[in-house]
């Protein structure tokens, strides 16, 4: 099985660019929604260290967000714990699809938390960063201070494209991202 781990900044159209590859995907963002709607246990652990924000279950996003942005120290907290949860539903999703060819990583922190492995084949989706912040700027939820919180705790994208195998331009066209795709798997299978 061939693991792809899609890389990029906050916007740049990972989640597009996995979607696209025609793989089942791991999407640490669903996953990570579906915790905080559906398991207790997450919700018990946040509770325990932030009672102020975690009072009633199903968690709400908005207190999620609430809790990084009044204190820096809290983002880093939730990710300790929510990473492990999420680690191990992907796991899951590899052993469930263990028979794959290909497998797809849509994971935000993939490096910083050192999820891949030496073998996986890095995708950098790389996007101006002018077009990023128009598609963020549509967003109903768009917070600056949130974007930059998240972007302070993500490696560089210098650094996240030096290590990638391939790099995909997305100008957001079908066309672009396609013609990405077709290139890196040709060269990989």
């Amino acid at each position: 099985m061939i693991k792809i781990g899609i890389l990029g900044d906050i916007g740049s159209g990972k989640s597009y660019v996995a979607k696209n590859f025609g793989y089942p995907v791991f999407s640490a963002d669903f996953e990570v929604a579906k915790l905080y709607q559906k398991d207790k246990k997450i919700f018990y652990k946040l509770n325990k260290i932030l009672p102020k924000y975690f009072y009633s279950f199903p968690l709400k996003k908005s207190k999620v967000l609430e809790a990084i942005l009044d204190n820096n120290q809290n983002l880093k907290k939730i990710v300790k714990i929510v990473h492990l949860e999420v680690k191990k539903k992907m796991n899951i999703f590899l052993k469930k699809h263990n028979n794959k060819k290909i497998i797809i990583l849509d994971i935000p922190l993939l490096l910083e938390n050192k999820i891949n492995k030496k073998r996986d084949v890095l995708v950098f989706v790389e996007t101006k960063q002018s077009d990023i912040l128009k598609r963020l700027k549509k967003r109903n939820n768009f917070n600056q201070k949130l974007y930059k919180k998240f972007k302070s705790i993500q490696l560089t994208s210098k650094y996240k494209k030096k290590k990638s195998h391939f790099i995909i331009k997305n100008n957001f066209t079908k066309e672009s991202v396609k013609k990405g795709i077709s290139y890196i798997l040709r060269e990989i299978l």
